[in-house]
């Protein structure tokens, strides 16, 4: 294995994650009214316009999709919504209990951060955190390791001089105690200059588009597809986060270095293709777990408008969320 490591993580206000936050919110609002919401939304958005698609089976009224899209991306903002209700084919597979689609989902924990994630991962996102803190804008980290020490460091963000910018990631480097840093640690700070036009008026977002940030980092393989905008039945998100579920499960019992778990699905179908986990390159089948959608779903408690939270900072490594507890 490659003794070098990277990963990135992006603030709130980057154009994709805006859309992702629309996504789950849109999704947020349906379930708090109609836990059983059947919901699919993707947005587009950039320069002064937002395009709100997909799918929507529900109880819930007076969905005000202007106002939570002017919420999230400004009152500014020229909205176009095209939804449409969920497919009757879909349907007829998913009210039988079974998958919203077929897919691979991904779990993976590891014991050398108090996340439970990837070291590069929880330094890039604790760095973006710390600058966002201070510049609530647009922005992207780097962090890369080589045999777990920092060698190189990228930060970029909106409205952040680049001397004070490289002052306040050298302050959380001074406080950071989770990795040493080199000797001949690299910064690339704004490192094609200053900024002032971000988000949506310097670029387009798309709801999904920031898969690996959003699960494990690089070196993790991801098999299903994006999380926001879906309502647990799809298990594209849902069986996602009870693969990390089982996977911290079983990092725990078996006091191990590293655990992978594999889930598979066939739509309309309501048991898992395949439920394998790898623990320390050690293979066995899941077993104690209810893994069909409605089992996932009342492990997890995932009828809730929980979901708006999930799209800014990725999906796992906090504690406030059912699968990582």
């Amino acid at each position: 294995m490659s003794k070098y490591k990277t990963a990135e993580s992006v603030s709130p206000k980057h154009p994709d994650k805006i859309c992702d936050q629309i996504s789950d919110a849109i999704l947020d609002a349906h379930l708090a009214q109609d836990p059983h919401a059947r919901v699919a939304i993707d947005v587009a958005g950039g320069h002064g316009t937002v395009f709100v698609t997909g799918e929507v089976t529900s109880k819930a009224v007076d969905i005000d999709v202007v106002k939570i899209v002017r919420r999230i991306a400004g009152n500014e903002v020229e909205v176009i919504e095209h939804i449409f209700a969920q497919s009757p084919e879909i349907s007829q597979g998913v009210d039988t209990g079974g998958a919203g689609d077929q897919g691979i989902m991904v779990g993976y924990a590891t014991s050398e951060t108090e996340e439970l994630l990837p070291l590069e991962v929880v330094l890039s996102r604790r760095l973006n955190q710390y600058i966002y803190e201070k510049w609530e804008y647009d922005g992207k980290t780097q962090v890369t390791l080589a045999d777990g020490v920092i060698v190189s460091v990228v930060a970029s963000f909106q409205h952040a001089p680049k001397e004070k910018l490289k002052r306040r990631v050298e302050a959380w480097l001074d406080d950071e105690k989770l990795a040493k840093k080199s000797d001949n640690l690299e910064l690339h700070i704004n490192p094609a200059g200053d900024w002032k036009q971000g988000g949506f008026d310097a670029d387009a977002g798309l709801t999904g588009r920031k898969l690996i940030v959003d699960n494990y980092g690089p070196r993790i393989p991801i098999g299903g597809g994006a999380f926001s905008g879906k309502d647990p039945s799809k298990v594209d998100r849902s069986a996602a986060y009870a693969a990390r579920r089982v996977a911290v499960d079983y990092l725990k019992k078996e006091k191990a270095n590293e655990v992978h778990v594999y889930l598979a699905y066939a739509i309309g179908h309501d048991q898992p293709l395949e439920a394998t986990v790898v623990v320390d390159g050690r293979e066995e089948r899941v077993e104690g777990y209810d893994l069909s959608p409605n089992g996932i779903i009342k492990l997890l408690d995932l009828k809730r408008p929980v979901y708006e939270e999930t799209a800014k900072w990725g999906h796992f490594g906090h504690s406030e969320f059912t699968w990582e507890q």
